[in-house]
């Protein structure tokens, strides 16, 4: 095996591979044999027909296919690390053709990873929050404090805001039950906002052992079977419950913490209420630093990578909405499209870690950048700690040139904001951005579902098995 040509041209590269006769032949028949076991031929056992007859029946190419996929990891590997090339996202094949001679030569296409221009990256303006903690925050930590701390009684009298009550309750729509519309036993706090508008309020007054028809209108932004539709659910109330809160005094401070007044707890809420949103403001102005200046520098981005990105944000996003117990399909008809509208709609946000990825490995690179051999080894001790468990364990699932590339990301992001200027920025603009941003998100998938986006178009068996073995880019997640 041996690599006769290469063309790189826009970013991409073409390596022709030549493999030997021989070699070729081995890998036929190794696909031959993984494919026999489910080829029935008439005369012979299932499993058991000769490799003449299938190729005489389907044709001598017949398991050409299988034969690539099993050679294409071999092959990729020598064509990236032979040429020295800097290969991203999956290879595919882009062409095959045999000599008189026997011998076989692949065409491996590849992206490569894109010469980096940076931009302006010391001294940018970005804006930061400005950090407050008033004493309507410390009060609202408190009452949480307090409804943790909070008894529940059952009580004999009618239910009022703030009550809990124990009920069975089954939703019909024009006289028919509907899926989802039905539970047993269900605890409800009044005032919640568990259940849609009206629900809630229509129970007050109830009693323990009460029927009750509750009329209400589902939103128009619902799911769309049941949006704008009237509904009736009938209700059994089994129990009402009553939440009595603790006064806030200084035995409520003995009680919930390790100080002997309310003043020193306040004084203690404060600090770490500070500390925490100083900490938030400081992440979130690193994280505006990156952005600010990955949208200065000058790049090519291979598809390949926006899309792996892709994946990996759409990975991130199904865990999340398994965790609260729902399907990436369900949402996606929750908010009006489909996975492929979904997709379309990360792709801005795959871009942004792209540019920001791209930004810190140049900024290692160009800064010289170094971890020492010792902080590796701390931050091995950190995750051991951190997740409880043996040292030895944490190196066998992560390896070290990971954390190096990690914690030289790190450096780089810390450069970039220790050398930015402050600038304040507004609460209310900062949150008006936070409600854009999320109803943009949603305009896009919607978009995105309307203009029926194709998805993006599958590699070989062996281009979805095998990652390039080349660089690893330095990855900071969003």
């Amino acid at each position: 095996m041996n690599v006769k040509n290469t063309e790189i041209k826009d970013g991409k590269a073409k390596i022709s591979v030549e493999i030997e006769k021989e070699q070729f032949d081995a890998a036929i028949e190794k696909a031959y044999r993984k494919a026999v076991k489910n080829i029935m031929v008439p005369g012979f056992r299932k499993g058991h027909a000769p490799r003449a007859i299938i190729e005489g029946m389907y044709g001598k190419s017949v398991f050409y296919e299988d034969a690539v996929n099993e050679v294409f990891p071999e092959v990729y590997r020598l064509a990236v690390t032979e040429q020295k090339l800097k290969a991203v996202g999956a290879p595919s094949l882009a062409d095959l053709s045999f000599g008189e001679d026997g011998k076989v030569t692949l065409v491996v296409e590849t992206d490569l990873y894109p010469e980096v221009k940076l931009g302006e990256y010391k001294g940018i303006e970005v804006e930061k929050a400005p950090v407050k903690v008033t004493e309507a925050d410390v009060k609202a930590e408190l009452d949480r404090m307090a409804q943790r701390n909070a008894r529940i009684l059952t009580v004999d009298r009618a239910a009022k805001m703030g009550d809990s009550v124990v009920l069975d309750f089954e939703g019909f729509v024009d006289g028919k039950a509907f899926e989802g519309g039905k539970g047993e036993k269900y605890t409800l706090k009044l005032g919640s906002g568990q259940f849609i508008p009206g629900f809630e309020e229509a129970l007050v007054g109830v009693k323990a052992g009460e029927d009750r028809d509750v009329n209400v209108t589902f939103p128009e932004q619902y799911d769309a079977k049941l949006a704008g539709k009237a509904a009736t659910f009938k209700c059994k109330v089994h129990e009402v419950k009553e939440t009595i809160v603790p006064e806030m005094d200084d035995e409520f401070a003995k009680d919930v913490s390790e100080f002997d007044t309310l003043a020193d707890l306040k004084k203690d809420i404060k600090a770490r209420l500070k500390k925490e949103r100083e900490e938030a403001a400081q992440n979130q102005f690193e994280n505006d630093c990156v952005t600010a200046a990955a949208e200065k520098i000058e790049c090519t981005i291979p598809e390949s990578m926006i899309e792996e990105q892709v994946d990996k944000h759409m990975e991130q996003f199904a865990y999340q909405l398994q965790m609260n117990g729902m399907k990436m399909e369900d949402y996606a008809k929750m908010v009006g499209g489909d996975i492929s509208a979904l997709r379309g709609s990360m792709r801005p946000m795959a871009e942004k870690t792209v540019r920001a990825n791209l930004l810190l490995s140049q900024i290692v690179e160009e800064e010289k950048i170094k971890v020492a051999e010792k902080e590796i080894e701390d931050e091995f001790k950190k995750l051991a700690d951190q997740y409880h468990m043996e040292i030895e364990k944490v190196k066998e699932a992560i390896s070290a040139d990971s954390i190096r590339s990690d914690l030289e990301g790190r450096k780089a992001i810390k450069l970039i904001a220790d050398n930015a200027k402050a600038v304040e920025k507004k609460i209310e603009e900062k949150k008006a951005a936070v409600k854009k941003a999320v109803e943009d998100k949603k305009t896009a998938v919607k978009k995105a579902a309307a203009e029926k986006k194709p998805a993006a178009k599958k590699t070989t068996k062996a281009a979805e098995e095998k990652k390039p073995a080349a660089k690893k880019t330095k990855k900071t997640e969003e």
